[in-house]
């Protein structure tokens, strides 16, 4: 059920992307599909999962689905819950790097690549949105510090998976560690820092 919760609310911020561009109904469903399922497809297809849990679990391709056909319907009542939406995608954040990372593992990667696969598995679909609404993906320009909650929770992982302590509570220590990062985050602005010294005049693009 968390994942599918996950997995609703990404998709719901993808297809709410997907109406700020003015995309039909397709392109909703398209942007609400990756968005949810592009990371853990990645993941799956690396570490030989497959046929991948997004084409084998019904559920996770249906909900995606649901989740732009209410968008498509009901966008302008959506948009007023947006920060709640917000804090709903920094829980699927935090969720997903460690479901990434602890699924990697047991395929038989190192701890290392593992972290990589649960960072992927947590921000992979927006960029894959992000590229194909045309935007700067946030991974490369870390505005309020998306991808740094995640590699932090999926290090974290790590640790406990290679120090034989992870389980329930230090998954959930890890989920609620994202989580907490990524509001903090959204609260005050904070971003990743740019280039050392950078002293061009010329403005950052928005």
């Amino acid at each position: 059920m968390l994942d599918l919760a996950g997995i609703f609310v990404f998709a719901t911020a993808g297809a709410l992307l997907a109406v700020r561009k003015n995309f039909d109904i397709f392109g909703i469903a398209v942007l609400a599909l990756v968005t949810a399922l592009g990371g853990g497809l990645f993941r799956d297809v690396v570490i030989g999962a497959v046929p991948a849990a997004a084409f084998s679990e019904l559920s996770f391709f249906v909900t995606p689905l649901i989740a732009a056909a209410i968008v498509f319907f009901l966008h302008p009542e959506v948009q007023r819950i947006n920060r709640a939406i917000n804090v709903f995608d920094a829980a699927g954040l935090g969720l997903f790097c460690v479901t990434g990372t602890t699924k990697a593992y047991e395929y038989g990667l190192g701890l290392t690549a593992s972290a990589a696969l649960g960072l992927a598995t947590a921000v992979g679909g927006g960029v894959l949105r992000d590229v194909l609404a045309n935007d700067v993906p946030s991974l490369l320009r870390d505005r309020e510090m998306y991808a740094v909650p995640a590699i932090v929770g999926a290090t974290m992982v790590a640790l406990f998976i290679g120090f034989d302590m992870m389980n329930a509570v230090t998954g959930g220590l890890a989920a609620v560690t994202t989580f907490v990062l990524r509001l903090l985050a959204m609260r005050y602005h904070w971003r990743a820092p740019l280039a050392w010294n950078r002293r061009s005049s010329v403005a950052e693009e928005v």
